[in-house]
């Protein structure tokens, strides 16, 4: 039995955002090509950083950590641009999905976590799963008020 399109719940697209439902609808392998594509760059872009910083099993994992609150400050200041000035329908899920989902990685951050308890660190790995979180969030919040006034300024409108 299938659900109603309110029901279904796909996390790469808003099926209430009318764009994205119609574009996916009418070009699937236009939006999936994107995403792929996006998403190549985005995780050779992480492999480069974690490949240039690497760290012990009991030390904390810095690039992985400065990876995913950078990915999540740029998604927060990406959504903002794109909310303010739409663009074409694939540049969310190019940037958005494709490129900062590739980029970002928390189920690197489990596993590293997972790590550092097996080598004997729990400590670092709570520190890192707490400021993983709370960095992540804050760089969300910050990468989209700060887009937000920036974009208000220059087009003299209020900020969000």
């Amino acid at each position: 039995m299938t659900q109603p399109d309110e029901f279904r719940v796909d996390p790469d697209v808003d099926l209430h955002v009318p764009a994205d439902r119609g574009e996916l609808a009418a070009h699937p392998a236009a939006v999936l090509g994107a995403i792929a594509a996006g998403g190549v760059l985005g995780a050779l872009a992480r492999a480069g950083a974690q490949a240039a910083f690497p760290h012990p099993p009991t030390g904390f994992p810095w690039a992985t950590f400065g990876i995913n609150v950078s990915g999540c400050l740029l998604i927060g200041a990406l959504m903002a641009v794109l909310t303010a000035r739409p663009a074409g329908p694939l540049v969310r899920p190019f940037l958005g999905v494709g490129v900062l989902g590739g980029y970002t990685t928390f189920s690197t951050y489990v596993v590293e976590a997972h790590r550092a308890v097996l080598a004997g660190a729990p400590g670092t790995a709570l520190a890192y799963l707490a400021a993983t979180v709370l960095g992540a969030l804050l760089a969300v919040w910050t990468g989209d008020a700060v887009a937000g006034r920036l974009l208000a300024r220059a087009g003299g409108g209020e900020a969000r």
